[in-house]
């Protein structure tokens, strides 16, 4: 750096000895100097640099590195400044260096003072090379540095920089602008060195006037010449201070005036209003140098023609750029010289002046006042010089007529009569007071407005005498016009108002300035404004009336001012009548601040006129009225109270009627207060007070039949149409009955009768033709008059009025009536004030109010008419109002009447709508109903404030709380949450809750919390906070800090719109406040939320199953005993709820329950009706989703099966009794055949599968039994004896229909088709579904369950063995069925042929065969013994005893056939396994029991005891041989007749067992029976009984005689076949018969059997017996005995 420096030191020495040859070279003294002030300068420039990059301010290490600089220049000045020198010489310096070398530079000059004139030569040189540069941006501050671091060295080297700039400085020759400048600044800095140089200054830039065009080089120049012409005055000034005088005055002028001219004629024509600022500027202290000059002076007013044209349309430009300002300055200056202006030049100049003032144009530009004042300062220096020619002027203009004009003109008077000027001659005033006199008769506003500002202009100036006669009358009519037109103002012409109500309000200013100014003050203006007060309508004008009235007063009684006219006359001020007067006045201070606050003018004048109003009053009037003017002086129109305020004036015309007493000033003031009543417009502060005041004015009166007659007046003139009217009478009425209550009774007793007032004639429009009255209007006025006046009346008097007649006669004009929405208002508003003075009433001791029955039904039917949809008047509100005070007076409502108020009033109040935010009048009515109805509510619960009142207060708002119109919610919800705020703050005592009052009331509120609407949001929480609240403090639970705090949070987050987060916040809601409640409370709440869902929409039920699961969730454990109500809770409204995720967590909840109360879950959802809804199916669908806890409730549901068919035990528990309970079984069965239907079908139940299977069969089988019958079937049989309902019979149906089904789903999880394929090729399902075939289906489906069913026989033997041994006799049955067809898998198995289980099925069967309660079981026994036969025969012997003494039972007792039947067939099995040896005694009894069945009528015991019989021949031995021989023999008739059994299978059993005994005869010939093998039947047996007959006629004729008389007995049996049978052979016998036993036969015996044969149905039977009867003939005829070998 320091290398370019020098490098540059020496490029611009010579450069520099080019420009100055008398200048060396630059030289270099100290280089560690100029290294360190290179450092500073670097310092200073990167410390700007970062100034104004970062913005910061002032920065201490530039500024001491300048300091430093500093410092080192007081030591070394030279090197410090050459080295400075040379930086600037440096050519790519920034000009930023530059500025603060050349700063650096000014403070070293202007510390050092002389410096060497070397050093200062170049300097001056760089500088005015520096500042003569074509200035840039940054140029022109360099430019600018340099100039003021010339300036600066021209101090001590003044020749120097002098010499260098007139070196620039040449004639015709256009210098640079900093040249000029700096010059000027030369010249200011040094006044007298410079005056030498500048007459030659001047005249040279002169000739450069025509070459500067630029706009910047003018500005300069002007700017220079403005501080050349201020620096020559004060050189004059000061000339004596001159060392050496130079020019003189004239010639300084001489030297100007040319740049004057060239500047008004050339440049203040320039378009840049910056140049013409500039020019402005200059010629102000040219103008100060040329007009003192004579000859000058002329020749500048002979320019004054171009400056009034050229400020022509510049009424635009600011002041100090106008050329009025010189005008201004010449005419100034004129006076101040005393040198006036020409009068040849003066017309030009008014008529100039005068069109701009009156021209309209310039008010729109931004300058025009401010210009306009210019010119008025030059009107007001004309008027100095020429006021004669001036004034002369101004009439002559006045007689154009035009307003502008005129009005312009007298402005200019009024500011020539304003100016402060002591050389204004009293003949300028006295010629304008002319020009103003000639123009009083203009009419028009602004003229008007302007003499009115002349006039107290006129006054203030000190020129009262000039006004007194004129001014004062012009005053006078200028108010009462101004006035007139002003209370007689028409809508059209509002533009022509606003001009009147501006000339009045400048009328008052004058008065108030008069009054305050005019000595002797004339009595006909004071009258005038007097009376001005008692007669105006336009208030704006009272408070400057009162003002100026009050100051007049005051001079008069002071005897400071009075008229010539009055001399002589008393002090006494003249007044109106002292009662009107003071009327006027009370009633305009009603409104105090109107009419820029008339209030404390009045009260002034009051004071000041007490004396001559009431002088009784007038020490009273002193310290009241003091105060009442203290009130308002510490008030504002914003600030004070109205109401107050006329409390205040009302105690102050009380105190004042109170000094008259005695006298009649209270019955005339009220004269003047009625007869004021017509001055005032209705509505308005001032009528309404003037009723008031009258009506206290009244209440003092003391003669009762004037304040009648007054009375009745006000009646009859008022408009009863104008409510304001009417309502201010009523005030008034009501107000004198407290000292006239019996007055004002008697008055509207004769106004009603006067006006004829009836039913059938209504005459009251036929007094007041301007007032057409209306009956309901004046009905509604007469009514809140008399509640009124029971409002004002004394306690005691009220008493005895308040039945009769006040309250009466309301309800005859309402009544009486069409009852309109006026009346009805007027109605509630009578009812509210009555019943309001009744309550105020302190000592009300047993008063009944005998009409409140009454009110009370007309106010509920008031109510119930009132739309529910709209809100369209204040009448609710107010019959809301009327209940709450009417529940206040004795007798009182009852508790029923009260709900029925309630519910009406709620019901009338809630249905509305919200109002829009838009319509105020509607939100105002609807928050006055909404107040009536919680004061209403509050007054109901005073007399029931109880939780029981509570509760029923609640309920009544229940169905508005769960409304689906989010309106009615907000407000339900409010009005619970003012409910609980009154319950809370009333109760001194705590009483506690109802059980189950607090949840029922929490589970209305809960879900509240999830509105949609953010106000029923919080107010739902704000109830649960008091509810909460309330319940603490009952229970005494601690209620921590954490909780409150938590539900503080939950209450922030329930502002939030997030859907989820106000769930989340009512979720967490639930969390806190659960543990509050009691297991009773739990249930209601429950219940509560229960009940309310699906009562609004979804997100209401959300919240409610949501609260519900919380509290399951948390409090499931501690709900053993409750759990039943709570599912049934549930369940009763489950099916209500549509939506399915709402469903969902009802179900999760029922489910949430199961898993810790599983049998109370379970009964309680098996208790269902059926059909199983919907809704119970969802729940269990629900069950079968989770698998592990569907298959424990299915366990349980097998269970339930399985109970019914065991014995019954005792309960332990709770869950036992739950267990144990009676449910439905279908139901039961439909709730398995649902889980197994939704399980998983490959899930093969292996743990249960069999045990499940085999109950249900069990189950199907019950259901077929008359046991098995519901309750309700058993019943029905008790005390029925018709058949069953349909109904009932399809239960039943539905039972086995059910079980099937379920059974099929089970056995399709067997996973074997073959098994499906037979069961349903077998049709097994069809057997098992009927009843008569039941067995048959369970007989099949256990034989085949035995051949497919792999895994499950040992627990299917366990399940037989258990059922058999069940105390339920279907169980047994069916079990015992099943036992009988597994006789192969089942006894001869492994499983069954251990002892341990035979023998017990030994025993059982044996038990069921004894038995004598069912025959199916006592067959199925028998048959599954005589099945170990054939399954076990190996035990066969070891239980033969009991099994031949078991199946011997039947034939010793035949109870059926059936059993008798099956107890054969099982001794025929067993036989089969035994022999003779094993049979014992037994063989003998069945012997001779089967031989017994040989004749029955059962052709099954028949087939089954041949059967046996057979049996028996073929295991008799020889020990027995002989015996069985006799039974054969006795046997042996019914076989051979039996051979020919109707029934086939009992012919060929027979038959057989015939031939098997035969051998028991000992005749071989017998066991093969002869004949050909294709004869027939019938013919074998004739050709053995023909045999068998010839051989017992040979060998035992004795026992063939036997079986003759036998056979005879069975022509008699009931089969045809065996009579038949029985005749064939009859006659076979005694064909074979020989002659010795023919003869003992009873022949006619046996003729008359075989005759009454004849008569059989049967052809055969008769045909048979013909041919016996013919062979018994032939015997008996012929007596012929034959021998056996003859009758062969």
């Amino acid at each position: 750096m320091t290398e370019a420096i020098t490098e540059a030191a020496v490029a611009s020495s010579e450069e520099v000895s080019e420009e100055r040859d008398d200048l060396g070279p630059l030289e270099l003294h100290d280089s560690g100097t100029f290294q360190q002030v290179v450092n500073l300068l670097d310092i200073i420039d990167s410390e700007s640099a970062k100034t104004d990059t970062t913005g910061a301010g002032l920065d201490m290490r530039k500024t001491l590195a300048s300091v430093i600089i500093m410092e080192k220049a007081t030591t070394e000045p030279s090197v410090v400044i050459n080295t400075l020198i040379r930086c600037l010489q440096v050519p790519e310096i920034s000009t930023q260096r530059k500025v603060n070398i050349y700063n650096i530079l000014q403070d070293i000059i202007q510390q050092e003072g002389e410096l060497e004139e070397q050093c200062v030569q170049r300097l001056v040189a760089i500088a005015s090379k520096e500042m003569r540069e074509i200035p840039e941006m940054e140029g022109y501050m360099k430019a600018e540095v340099a100039s003021d671091t010339l300036v600066a060295l021209s101090r001590n080297h003044f020749s120097l920089v002098m010499y260098e700039l007139q070196h620039h400085l040449k004639p015709l020759n256009l210098t640079d602008e900093f040249v000029i400048i700096t010059l000027a600044k030369l010249a200011n800095g040094n006044v007298f060195e410079f005056m030498p140089y500048m007459g030659i200054t001047l005249a040279t830039i002169f000739t450069m006037l025509r070459l500067a065009n630029e706009a910047k080089i003018r500005q300069a120049i002007c700017s220079a010449m403005e501080t050349f012409c201020e620096t020559v005055q004060f050189y004059l000034k000061h000339l004596e201070e001159s060392v050496y005088p130079v020019m003189t005055e004239e010639e300084f002028a001489l030297k100007v005036f040319p740049m004057y001219r060239y500047f008004v004629t050339v440049w203040l024509r320039h378009y840049n209003p910056e140049v013409k600022l500039g020019v402005i500027k200059s010629l102000k202290p040219m103008l100060g140098l040329l007009l003192p000059n004579d000859d000058l002076r002329e020749q500048v007013y002979d320019y004054i023609p171009l400056l009034l044209a050229e400020y022509q349309g510049k009424g635009h430009l600011p002041p100090f750029a106008n050329p009025l300002q010189v005008l201004r300055q010449i005419l100034e200056l004129s006076v101040t010289t005393n040198t006036p202006v020409p009068q040849m030049q003066l017309h030009t100049i008014f008529t100039e002046l005068h069109v701009q003032v009156c021209n309209k144009a310039p008010a729109q530009h931004q300058y025009s006042s401010q210009n306009l004042m210019e010119m008025v300062h030059c009107f007001v220096a004309l008027a100095r010089s020429y006021p004669k020619e001036l004034m002369k002027f101004f009439f002559s203009q006045m007689e154009t007529n035009k307003e502008a004009v005129r009005v312009g003109t007298l402005n200019l008077i009024r500011a020539i009569v304003s100016a402060d000027e002591p050389r204004m001659s009293i003949r300028a005033i006295y010629l304008a007071i002319r020009v103003v006199k000639n123009t009083i008769s203009d009419t028009r506003s602004k003229v008007r407005m302007a003499i009115l500002h002349i006039i107290g202009q006129l006054a203030l100036c000190g020129y009262q005498e000039r006004i007194k006669g004129w001014g004062l009358k012009y005053l006078s009519v200028q108010l009462t016009l101004s006035t007139y037109k002003l209370t007689n103002r028409r809508e059209k012409f509002y533009q022509r108002d606003l001009e009147e109500r501006m000339v009045h309000k400048v009328t008052m200013d004058t008065v108030k300035i008069i009054t305050s100014s005019v000595s002797g003050m004339t009595t006909e203006f004071w009258v005038r404004l007097l009376c001005y007060i008692m007669e105006t309508d336009y208030v704006e004008a009272l408070t400057p009336i009162c003002i100026s009235l009050t100051n007049l007063a005051e001079h008069q009684l002071h005897g400071q001012d009075v008229d010539v006219s009055v001399a002589g006359k008393s002090r006494q001020v003249d007044l109106p009548a002292p009662q009107k007067l003071l009327a006027r006045l009370l009633v305009l201070m009603s409104s105090p601040y109107k009419g820029e606050g008339r209030g404390i003018a009045m009260l002034n004048l009051l004071r000041t006129l007490s004396q001559s109003i009431a002088p009784s009053m007038a020490d009273m009037w002193e310290l009241e009225i003091a105060l009442l003017v203290r009130y308002l002086e510490e008030h504002t129109e914003f600030t004070w109270d109205q109401k107050a305020w006329e409390d205040k004036l009302i105690q102050f015309l009380r105190n004042s009627l109170k000094k008259t007493r005695g006298s009649s000033w209270s019955l005339r003031l009220s004269k003047e207060l009625n007869n004021q009543i017509a001055s005032f417009d209705s509505p308005s502060l001032e009528k309404g007070f003037l009723y008031r005041a009258l009506g206290f004015t009244l209440a003092t009166g003391l003669e009762a039949s004037k304040v009648e007659v007054l009375l009745l007046e006000l009646l009859y003139k008022t408009d009863y149409s104008n409510d304001f009217d009417s309502e201010g009478v009523i005030m008034c009425f009501g107000l004198c009955a407290r000292g006239q209550v019996k007055t004002v009774l008697n008055v509207l007793h004769d106004f009603e009768e006067r006006i004829q007032e009836s039913e059938q004639s209504w005459q009251i429009s036929a007094w007041r033709k301007d007032h057409p009255w209306r009956r309901e209007t004046v009905k509604s006025a007469l009514m809140v008059m008399y509640s009124c006046v029971a409002s004002y009346c004394h306690p005691q008097l009220l008493l005895n009025l308040v039945d009769s007649p006040i309250t009466a006669k309301i309800i005859h004009h309402y009544v009486s009536s069409c009852q309109d929405i006026c009346l009805k208002m007027a109605f509630m508003k009578s009812v509210v004030q009555v019943t309001k003075a009744i309550n105020n009433i302190k000592d009300l001791e047993d008063f009944h109010f005998a009409q409140k029955t009454t009110l009370t039904s007309i106010i509920v039917a008031v109510i119930k008419a009132e739309p529910t949809d709209n809100l369209v008047s204040p009448v609710r509100a107010l019959a809301m109002e009327a209940l709450s005070h009417l529940s206040k007076l004795k007798p009182f409502y009852s508790t029923e009447e009260n709900s029925e108020l309630m519910d009406i009033s709620i019901h009338s109040v809630i249905s509305l709508q919200l109002p829009g935010e838009d319509n105020e009048s509607i939100k105002t009515l609807y928050a006055n109903a909404l107040s009536s109805l919680e004061q209403l509510m509050e007054s109901l619960l005073q007399r029931q404030l109880d939780p029981k009142g509570l509760q029923e207060m609640v309920q009544l708002l229940e169905k508005w709380i769960l409304s689906e119109k989010e309106w009615e919610r907000e407000k339900a919800v409010s009005l619970h949450l003012y409910l609980m705020w009154i319950y809370v703050h009333s109760t001194a005592v705590c009483i506690h809750l109802k059980l189950g009052q607090f949840g029922t009331m929490v589970g209305l509120i809960a879900p509240c919390t999830c509105d949609a609407h953010q106000r029923t949001r919080m107010a739902s929480m704000n109830v649960l906070s008091s509810l909460l609240d309330l319940h603490a403090s009952q229970t005494c639970s601690l209620w921590g800090p954490s909780k409150q705090k938590e539900l503080e949070k939950c209450k922030g987050d329930l502002q939030s719109t997030d859907v989820e987060k106000i769930f989340c916040a009512s979720s967490r809601i639930a969390k806190v406040v659960c543990m509050e409640f009691s297991c009773d409370e739990v249930v209601s709440l429950i219940q509560k939320l229960c009940e309310n869902t699906g009562a609004m929409n979804l997100q209401h039920d959300k919240a409610s199953v949501t609260w519900i699961a919380f509290f399951l969730q948390m409090r499931a454990k501690e709900l053993e005993d409750k759990v039943a109500e709570i599912l049934s809770a549930i369940l009763v409204h489950l099916p209500v709820v549509d939506h399915p995720e709402v469903r969902r967590l009802l179900i999760d909840g029922i489910l949430l329950l199961a898993h810790h109360h599983q049998e109370t879950i379970l009964t309680s959802l098996l208790r269902q009706p059926l059909p199983m809804e919907s809704h119970l199916a969802e729940v269990w669908l629900a069950v079968s989703e989770n698998v592990p806890f569907a298959r424990t409730m299915l366990h349980s549901l097998m269970g339930r099966l399985q109970s019914r068919l065991s014995p019954r035990i005792s309960a332990t528990s709770k869950a036992d009794i739950w267990r144990l309970a009676a449910v439905d079984p279908l139901m039961t069965l439909c709730t398995i055949h649902l889980l197994i239907q939704k399980l998983d079908e490959n899930d093969k139940l292996p743990d249960f599968l069999p045990d499940l299977i085999y109950t249900l069969l069990l189950q199907l089988g019950s259901s077929h039994r008359p046991e098995a019958a519901p309750p309700v079937l058993k019943m029905w049989k008790l005390v029925h004896t018709t058949p069953l309902p349909e109904e009932m019979n399809l239960q039943r149906c539905s039972r086995g229909r059910v079980t099937i089904k379920s059974m099929q789903l089970l056995f399709k999880r067997v996973k074997s088709q073959h098994l499906a394929h037979t069961l349903d090729e077998q049709a097994v399902w069809d057997l098992l579904q009927d009843g008569g075939t039941f067995l048959e289906g369970v007989s099949l489906l256990a034989r085949l369950c035995m051949q497919h069913v792999e895994g499950h026989r040992q627990r299917l033997a366990e399940l037989v063995l258990r059922g058999m041994d069940s105390e339920v006799l279907s169980c047994r049955i069916s079990s015992t069925a099943v036992c009988v067809e597994m006789r192969h898998r089942f006894m001869s198995g492994p499983v069954l042929y251990q002892e341990k289980l035979l023998k017990p099925a030994a025993l059982l069967l044996e038990k069921g065969a004894d038995q004598e309660e069912d025959e199916a079981l006592r067959v199925l026994s028998l048959r599954a013994l005589g099945n170990m036969a054939l399954g076990a025969p190996k035990k066969v012997k070891q239980y033969r005893k009991v099994l031949l003494e078991k199946c011997l039972g039947p034939l010793r007792e035949p109870v059926s056939n059936s059993v008798t039947a099956e107890g054969m067939e099982a001794l025929t099995k067993i036989l089969a396994e035994l022999r003779e040896g094993d049979v014992g005694s037994s063989f003998d009894a069945m012997s001779e029991q089967c031989r017994i069945f040989f004749d029955n009528e059962s052709e099954l015991l028949r087939l089954k005891a041949f059967i046996l019989f057979g049996k028996l021949a073929r295991v008799v031995g020889m020990s027995k041989k002989h015996f069985f021989k006799g039974e054969v023999k006795k046997a042996w008739i019914p076989l051979m007749l039996h051979s020919q059994d109707p029934c086939s299978n009992a012919a060929q059993a027979c038959m057989a067992t015939m031939f098997q005994c035969v051998h028991f005869w000992g005749w071989k010939s017998l066991e093969h029976p002869s004949g050909p093998s294709d004869t027939a039947t019938d013919d074998k047996m004739t050709v053995f009984q023909t045999t068998m007959c010839s051989i017992l006629t040979r060998k035992k004729p004795a026992v063939l005689y036997r079986f003759l008389l036998e056979t005879m007995a069975y022509v008699k049996n009931n089969l045809s076949r065996i009579r038949i049978a029985a005749c064939n052979l009859a006659g076979i016998i005694m064909k074979q018969m020989s002659t010795h036993y023919l003869k003992k036969l009873d022949f006619p015996a046996l003729r008359n059997s075989l005759q009454e044969l004849q008569l059989d149905p049967d052809p055969g039977v008769r045909r048979a017996a013909l041919e016996t009867l013919t062979v018994l003939d032939s015997c008996s005829q012929h007596g012929f005995l034959a021998s056996p070998q003859g009758m062969s």
